[in-house]
């Protein structure tokens, strides 16, 4: 595993209407690696991932991501660079079906025009067929094409969150932000979860940054783990260091030194 930072943030503050939501964090995530950021609920971890894909602006500090260093990401450069997102509360079409869920994951991927595209000339037809064939890669890696034509409303909550993960991954992110992708699941589908994360790391080389409240799952998974408490920074470091820190103890036993 390449040990390059993919994605460094410098002293990243953020307040809303001059209450602190973050408060000078930095740390760095290594290209290839999953990273978990945790910590009560409150901390400041979503906000976090919204200042990386751009969604809030900081108040101050530096994103250094793949080497070229900003004071604010937008959500387009984000996406346009590479960056994908899943939120915690699910943000599908479910009107929509499976696959065309996914597809629009691959939105970025198009080039042909609108006028092309609207009928069906010139570049268009053989992209459709290009860009649908990368979608059902990602369903049979997730392993939900015999859902593939249903409409996403109809499907049970876990098997939802993993369509949300496939439309991330037909983007083909280099950085993958997860935000509470196992939220609400039972034992076997943060398993299954936990595996198709690993696979995504280990198949594709993806950086991923993710949400997650299961400490056992965030020891098991994870190869950094970054601790946050009311907008601080109280750990980073491996799952063993992070484990027997007295600060990350204290967030959440409640207990004192």
């Amino acid at each position: 595993m390449n040990a390059t930072p993919l994605l460094q943030l410098e002293h990243i503050s953020l307040s809303f209407k001059g209450v602190k939501a973050i408060t000078d964090i930095s740390f760095s995530v290594n290209e290839g690696e999953i990273c978990a950021l945790i910590g009560p609920n409150g901390a400041g971890k979503s906000s976090l991932l919204n200042v990386i894909n751009g969604v809030y602006q900081p108040d101050q500090g530096t994103i250094c991501y793949a080497g070229a260093s900003r004071h604010r990401m937008r959500p387009h450069d984000a996406a346009v660079q590479g960056i994908a997102r899943t939120f915690q509360n699910i943000a599908l079409f479910k009107g929509m079906s499976v696959l065309d869920n996914v597809l629009t994951g691959r939105n970025l991927h198009q080039r042909s025009s609108w006028v092309e595209q609207a009928f069906n000339v010139g570049r268009a037809p053989d992209e459709a067929t290009e860009q649908r064939r990368k979608a059902e890669q990602v369903i049979e890696f997730l392993r939900i094409q015999p859902w593939r034509h249903q409409l996403v409303g109809n499907l049970p909550y876990g098997l939802q969150k993993r369509v949300e993960l496939a439309r991330a991954l037909a983007a083909e992110p280099r950085l993958l932000l997860l935000d509470e992708p196992m939220a609400g699941m039972n034992r076997q589908e943060k398993d299954d979860m936990s595996r198709f994360i690993l696979d995504t790391q280990r198949e594709f080389g993806t950086t991923i940054v993710l949400i997650e409240h299961d400490i056992g799952v965030v020891m098991n998974l994870s190869q950094h783990v970054v601790v946050l408490d009311y907008g601080k920074k109280i750990g980073d470091g491996t799952p063993e260091q992070v484990r027997v820190n007295p600060d990350v103890i204290a967030a959440y036993l409640g207990t004192t030194h």
